[in-house]
């Protein structure tokens, strides 16, 4: 088997200068005024460096509603200098000095549309681009039938980016569900997992928490989930589970929200991921002659 499919050594050191800091997940009620949205995205965003967070999540698809039938509509072609959504999210990293995990926005480019995260940094920047990896198909007869893939393309790589306050790997709702996708960003040495989502009322009731608390967990790393806020008295079909999250490296919930509107705020401390692992050193404990996880896109660690 190829060295690079190994599980890396124990204990690594975080990559940023920076060991303790504020997150903010903010979670948002979107409506279907695009222009709305996004200023009110901004004035939750500078809340939150007010308040002393140097990362700031979104949620997915905050820029629109969440139907299948709107995001054509709505879609921007990030590459583009007029892309409205990702250009606020430029100017405001730069403006309070912050990263920001700009949640997700569907994403036009050559007839082909994306569910797609941009990672910016405090110089306004695109510092990665993740676009969803696994799509949303499902039908529960007398619940909820969705089908992503009859609208949106998948996305081919999976996202870990260098920041100023860490290796995030990077996540869009489904893509939770696939503790394989977690299992290669620890791999790749990430010490945060960020999954802008936005699980359904039935889904989420049973399995949101559950996934967060399983990948933190398995892991030993930070996990960060952002959903968008519930719409009262929807209508809609989907109806949005809510509860924007921050877990630790022991699964342990640090900081979260029900489903109303809210900006959830909590402490990043980069130290607890060594603990853990002198306390549960998994990774030497892991049967390498037995399984084995492998990058099959053969990209070691840094």
């Amino acid at each position: 088997m190829a060295s690079h499919g190994r599980i890396p050594p124990p204990l690594p050191l975080p990559h940023a200068n920076v060991r303790k800091f504020k997150i903010a997940l903010c979670q948002l009620m979107v409506t279907s005024d695009k222009e709305r949205n996004i200023n009110h995205a901004r004035v939750r965003i500078e809340d939150a460096a007010a308040k002393g967070a140097k990362l700031v999540v979104l949620p997915e698809i905050w820029n629109c509603p969440l139907s299948l039938e709107n995001l054509s509509k709505y879609a921007e072609d990030i590459d583009a200098e007029e892309a409205p959504s990702i250009s606020m999210l430029s100017e405001v990293a730069a403006q309070q000095n912050i990263t920001i995990i700009g949640g997700s926005i569907p994403e036009k480019t050559n007839g082909r549309l994306f569910n797609t995260c941009c990672v910016l940094g405090p110089d306004g920047k695109i510092k990665a681009k993740h676009r969803k990896l696994h799509l949303f198909d499902v039908d529960i007869i007398g619940d909820i039938t969705f089908r992503e893939s009859d609208i949106l393309k998948a996305g081919g790589e999976p996202t870990v980016v260098d920041t100023d306050v860490g290796r995030i790997g990077i996540g869009i709702c489904h893509d939770i569900r696939f503790p394989e996708l977690a299992m290669l960003y620890r791999l790749r040495d990430v010490d945060l997992i960020c999954y802008p989502g936005a699980f359904n009322l039935s889904t989420g009731q049973l399995l949101w928490e559950m996934m967060q608390r399983s990948r933190a967990a398995d892991n030993q790393l930070f996990v960060a989930t952002c959903s968008p806020a519930r719409e009262p008295n929807t209508m809609s079909d989907y109806i949005i589970w809510g509860h924007s999250t921050l877990v630790g490296p022991f699964g342990d919930i640090i900081a979260t929200t029900g489903h109303q509107m809210a900006t959830v705020l909590g402490e990043i401390d980069y130290s607890i991921i060594q603990t853990r692992r002198e306390n549960l050193p998994l990774e030497i404990q892991r049967r390498a002659d037995i399984y084995e996880l492998v990058d099959v896109q053969g990209k070691p660690p840094g």
